[in-house]
């Protein structure tokens, strides 16, 4: 058929594809690739979760239909964990939801508060569905600069001002994906005033709660005296307890915004498998060791991985919080790019990384690395990476691109 669909056309072409396929290709030719591109915990979840799923799985009742909005008990955990994390006191009925994991149910947010043409506020760069969650809705993204060299209320007040109609709402993320920036109370504290001065709504992204370092947790912006009257907040369960495939999270905060949700959310889903449900419940009223385990293996790998650079001759920035490091450029990479930098990266050294350009145009110049490989093959990579350095500094595409030419011939 002649024609394209809107949405479709609306969304940009997918960055990582790119890298993602020559992954592929050198796997199928059997190289071995030391993968920190996806976020993807390598971990299975802690052992009483599992018995649980597999233990409620077993009753024949729990194979019907569950419900969208998540089982009383499994609100009420969250609403539990808000108050021992957080010392917020939530409404386990008005006040939280049960999603589909926190990308899940910021797309849905998005579908139910978008009216066509609205500006949506978004920071760059920036986890993807952060911007084109509403772009899908029917958006229009007003990038907000973020990152270590940017000054974010300056860019914030400039992206207000020249939004026409004004924008109803920002989305936030901190711990962040990609940049692991981390922020404080009075940060939140100083974002409640500015929304309740420019009628806007906040979306705060907390899903890397749990995953931090060097003792000091991220703060929850509904601790924020007032919050509940502008933001909603979107936790998850996926890096907490490693549990990224049973898609489990939580949006909790404004009664409207949660209202909304819940409305449209009942149209589109009929909520997680309910034996998933019960085992966050496990997962959120039982032991909490495990998070602190969970959280140490992550500690161990980025001091691996961070000093290991260093040494190579790649200084990257140690992540106070998040599964991720935000590394610039290397010293003689910088005119590449971070795609093309990328890709070279994993065809010379065997190593992948997700290029900063695929979460904006203010990411360019970095890419992100995950720690999802354990610490030996840390090390191998740092080899590689080091040998990568050495060998590559300071040259141009086209003069790598005729060295591999030679190679051939």
């Amino acid at each position: 058929m002649p024609f394209d669909f809107h949405r479709i056309k609306r969304l940009p072409p997918y960055v990582f594809a790119e890298v993602n396929a020559m992954k592929a290709a050198a796997r199928s030719r059997g190289e071995d690739i030391i993968d920190f591109g996806m976020g993807n915990p390598d971990t299975p979840p802690p052992r009483h979760i599992i018995d649980k799923l597999v233990e409620t799985a077993r009753d024949p009742k729990t194979h019907r239909y569950s419900t969208s909005r998540g089982i009383p008990g499994l609100r009420l955990a969250n609403t539990n964990y808000y108050q021992r994390r957080f010392g917020v006191d939530i409404d386990p009925e008005s006040e939280t939801i049960v999603t589909l994991g926190s990308k899940e149910g910021l797309a849905n947010l998005a579908q139910a508060i978008t009216t066509p043409g609205d500006v949506i506020l978004a920071p760059n760069p920036s986890y993807p569905i952060h911007p084109y969650g509403f772009i899908i809705a029917g958006a229009v993204i007003r990038h907000v600069p973020v990152g270590p060299e940017q000054d974010f209320f300056a860019n914030l007040e400039a992206a207000v001002r020249h939004c026409v109609p004004p924008p109803p709402a920002l989305v936030l993320n901190y711990p962040s994906n990609p940049t692991a920036e981390v922020v404080d109370l009075a940060f939140y504290e100083r974002m409640v005033h500015f929304a309740r001065e420019k009628n806007l709504f906040l979306l705060s992204d907390l899903a890397y709660a749990e995953i931090y370092f060097d003792g000091n947790p991220p703060p929850s912006i509904l601790q924020v005296p007032g919050a509940r009257e502008v933001a909603v907040e979107f936790t998850s369960l996926s890096k907490t307890y490693s549990m990224p495939g049973w898609r489990m999270g939580f949006a909790t905060g404004n009664r409207r915004l949660v209202a909304a949700l819940t409305r449209i959310k009942s149209y589109l889903d009929y909520g997680a498998f309910t034996p998933i449900q019960v085992a966050a419940c496990a997962a959120l009223n039982g032991p909490q060791d495990c998070i602190e385990e969970i959280r140490g293996l992550y500690r161990k790998r980025r001091d691996v991985l961070i000093q290991g650079l260093g040494t190579a001759g790649w200084d990257v920035p140690s992540p106070q919080a998040t599964m991720f490091a935000w590394a610039p450029l290397p010293e003689g990479f910088a005119h590449l790019g971070s795609l093309e930098f990328s890709k070279l990266l994993l065809d010379k050294a065997s190593v992948a990384v997700s290029p900063g350009i695929g979460f904006g145009e203010y990411g360019d110049s970095f890419v992100r690395i995950a720690l999802v490989e354990n610490e030996h093959r840390s090390r191998q990579a740092i080899r590689n990476i080091k040998r990568f350095l050495q060998d590559y500094k300071d040259m141009d595409i086209a003069d790598i691109h005729d060295a591999q030419r030679a190679e051939a011939q």
